[in-house]
């Protein structure tokens, strides 16, 4: 009886005005570039055509049913062999096949176009996070969820863009053709914006590539579409797309402040300087798996707190997070962190919890280990 009042309560909200069906969406989102358009009509096209199909099939069907049925005095007839109906139910599929293959084919194609970018990124999966090279420009960096733990572990209410937000969106101009190179540096990811069409694996060793043009400035969202891991829920994808002008503007900034961290990498820091930057670095890379309170999750991944790695000695310590273990879950944080960054992360694990080492690492000791 419960499961009955639930079915009827919701093939009430069918009866709701637009936005309180809002929720209930059930076709793909509004596109918002080209290729993302030519998928959405051909969905809509291949739709229609099984409509059509159903209609035509089940109404024969029923019709023969109902008209040749037993009570109005029918007999039933053997037949076989029939070279008209052998032929038209093989010719007609083939027709209808060839007729959705047409425009499926052309869209697969096109899909497939990257030639001639206005702008190469190149898309470095990690688990479980995105790092975003823009070839051209010499600009690089990562981009990491943005969802409070509070939301995510339910002490605090969610947000309206939960677990579909991060700290450093890809950034592209309006109506430029963007080519995408993707790869990954641990397992298999997917790089997947529905609003925009793309949707490409990321796989370690293989460079892939896709496109999109965005049509209108906004911001769009998706997801790591494979699963990839423990966190692969926490792996979202934004991108912004803005105005040539403001494009530009954002471009000088991001190069602004990559020569600033430039030249902060050669300065001495005091150790609450770098505690303080390395609680943040903690908890966007490593929390996840080692835990906020560095105690790990027995069996699975090492605590920090009162390790041997992070009371032993300094160069083994930066070591382990710079170039990761080699056949374990513990990826290489070199590739993906600033020296400044990564000083400061160990730092603060040698200094946080029950660790008292006292020791401050400079980023020197950071750039002097790396291969």
């Amino acid at each position: 009886m419960k499961a009955f009042r639930t079915l009827w309560a919701s093939a009430g909200l069918l009866w709701l005005p637009g936005p309180a069906l809002s929720a209930w969406q059930l076709n793909l989102p509004v596109p918002r570039s080209e290729i993302a358009r030519q998928i959405h009509d051909l969905h809509t096209l291949i739709l229609w055509v099984c409509v059509g199909i159903f209609v035509v099939v089940f109404g024969v069907m029923f019709y023969a049913l109902w008209r040749h049925r037993k009570a109005a005095g029918h007999a039933a007839r053997h037949f076989h062999e029939n070279t008209a109906v052998e032929v038209a139910w093989t010719a007609i599929p083939f027709l209808i096949l060839v007729g959705m293959a047409w425009p499926a084919t052309r869209t697969i194609l096109a899909q497939k176009d990257t030639s001639d970018p206005d702008l190469t990124v190149k898309v470095t999966g990690y688990q479980w996070k995105w790092e975003y090279d823009y070839l051209q420009e010499g600009v690089k960096y990562l981009s990491v969820l943005a969802t409070p733990r509070e939301q995510i572990e339910n002490r605090a209410a969610k947000g309206e863009h939960y677990l579909l937000e991060v700290d450093e969106p890809l950034v592209v101009p309006v109506g430029r053709k963007v080519r995408v190179l993707l790869t990954a540096n641990d397992v298999i990811h997917a790089w997947w914006v529905p609003a925009l069409g793309v949707k490409q694996d990321a796989i370690p060793g293989f460079i892939r590539d896709t496109w999109f043009r965005a049509a209108a400035v906004g911001t769009y969202r998706g997801q790591c579409a494979e699963l990839c891991g423990r966190d692969h829920a926490f792996m979202p994808i934004v991108v912004e797309v803005k105005s040539e002008a403001d494009y530009r503007a954002w471009l000088a900034d991001r190069k602004a402040k990559l020569a600033a961290a430039a030249a902060e990498a050669g300065k001495a820091f005091g150790l609450d300087e770098l505690k303080a930057r390395g609680e943040k670095v903690y908890a966007a890379n490593c929390a996840a798996c080692h835990q906020p309170d560095g105690k790990g999750i027995p069996g699975v991944f090492p605590a920090v707190d009162g390790s041997k790695v992070a009371l032993g000695p300094r160069q083994g310590h930066i070591e382990v997070v710079l170039h990761g273990r080699p056949g374990t879950a513990m990826a290489a944080f070199g590739p993906q962190l600033s020296d400044v960054d990564l000083a400061a992360v160990v730092t603060y694990q040698r200094n946080a919890w029950g660790n008292r080492t006292g020791e401050a690492v400079q980023p020197a000791e950071v750039r002097a280990l790396r291969k």
